[in-house]
């Protein structure tokens, strides 16, 4: 009998059998409150009826139409629709299916435009899975460690960490910038740099924001040395921050953009935006792909970028982001295992550090443990897996953001009382 790979680690025992909005139901019947949204996936929640409505129409019509093969109408109109929400300049659209893909395609599009081999990645960055992905992710060793050798190329330079460093954010953000310009100097030259890729917001990395003045910092390099600035925003685009895009809160002007997670509410679908300029650099029949622009998948994109105007989401993200923000330091202010609590949005991640200031581990999977265990579902992130995150689907109401966060404490203090 065939079973799944028994190098899936679970991060809960939930065996689901539907969806509804903020709540997943297994099996039993039992009710969880779900604030990891498919890894920031389900950005409408689950199984909004209006997204269920278009995919199922969809699929009586057409399930695939191959787009280098055929056009269909869900991916023409969700072109011109995402060209109401995307970056000024940003005209020329590329779709796949994940945010690795979308990764690599913007790698590549960077390498072709530039002609140049190398790229800077930051230090805590995920960029995916695959070789090329993998390689520029530092996030953990963990997505990348026993296939090398990887893709050459990629040199790493510091995010501005304030809290690992153990400074304030204008002295991170200082030393972050010079010893990129100390990169230059002595690893990758600028005009041997076609771009660098950064996440608004660290992800696997745990959850730290960048800030304005970094971003000022590298658009005005990439401006000095024509590299491209490639902004990945496959977890923190479409309202997962409070704004639209991550980057937005940053008043940064990317020249990509990737995107994936919340563009489809749970279809797979993900894609590049770049200018038609750009887009027109990279080498004919370098993008394609089979699966790339399902026209179900684009149904749900389209549906799912309705719902978010109309239920006023991006707003909703921003407040209740603050709630579940505030929430989470109030926990931390009891919880001296806590060391730092930070986010932007509906993106929040709580530290856990010893005494002395080292990651702490145990603490972080015995909270998120106990928190399942209590009906919270949430997901750990970080180098050392020391940070437990908080992920919930958009359309998540205050009331719910209350009822996470008393799961949380309850989960937290029975886990460090001792």
């Amino acid at each position: 009998m065939a079973e799944l790979s028994p190098v899936l680690k679970q991060a809960t025992p939930v065996v689901v059998d539907r969806g509804e909005g903020v709540y997943l139901y297994d099996t039993n019947g039992r009710r969880n409150l779900d604030f990891t949204a498919g890894i920031g996936v389900t950005s409408t929640g689950h199984c909004h009826p209006r997204v269920v409505a278009a995919a199922q129409a969809q699929i009586g019509k057409l399930i695939h139409g191959q787009y280098t093969t055929v056009m269909h109408k869900p991916m023409l109109e969700l072109t011109e629709k995402l060209g109401e929400v995307l970056p000024p300049g940003l005209d020329s659209l590329f779709f796949s299916n994940s945010g690795s893909e979308g990764v690599e395609a913007a790698l590549r599009l960077a390498r072709q435009a530039t002609g140049r081999p190398n790229v800077v990645v930051f230090q805590g960055g995920f960029h995916g899975r695959t070789v090329a992905a993998a390689t520029m992710t530092t996030s953990g060793t963990r997505f990348s460690a026993g296939f090398s050798p990887l893709m050459g190329g990629v040199h790493v330079a510091p995010f501005p960490n304030a809290y690992r460093y153990g400074w304030d954010v204008e002295t991170a953000t200082k030393f972050a910038l010079r010893e990129l310009d100390y990169l230059f100097a002595t690893v990758t030259a600028p005009h041997e740099t076609a771009a660098f890729f950064i996440e608004p917001v660290l992800g696997e990395g745990g959850y730290v924001p960048a800030n304005t003045e970094f971003f000022a910092g590298l658009r005005e390099r990439a401006d000095r040395h024509g590299i491209l600035l490639v902004i990945d925003e496959v977890q923190t685009g479409f309202g997962r921050t409070g704004k639209f895009w991550g980057h937005d809160h940053f008043d940064v002007r990317p020249d990509v953009v990737v995107i994936a997670k919340g563009l489809a509410s749970g279809f797979p679908l993900s894609g590049i935006a770049a200018s038609t300029e750009l887009m027109s650099k990279a080498w004919p029949g370098s993008q394609g792909g089979t699966y790339g622009g399902n026209a179900v998948s684009c149904a749900a994109a389209l549906e799912t970028l309705s719902v978010i105007e109309d239920e006023g989401l991006v707003e909703n993200a921003a407040a209740r982001g603050e709630q579940l923000l505030a929430g989470a330091r109030l926990v931390a202010d009891k919880t001296p295992q806590i060391g730092d609590v930070r986010g932007l949005g509906l993106l929040v991640g709580s530290e856990f550090t010893t005494p002395d200031g080292e990651p702490d581990n145990p603490t972080a999977q015995a909270a998120q443990k106990a928190a399942v265990e209590r009906g919270l579902l949430m997901l750990t992130c970080g180098a050392h897996m020391n940070v437990v995150r908080m992920i919930p689907p958009l359309i998540v109401t205050a009331e719910q953001i209350d009822e996470g966060l008393a799961i949380w404490a309850d989960a937290v203090a029975s886990v460090t009382s001792s």
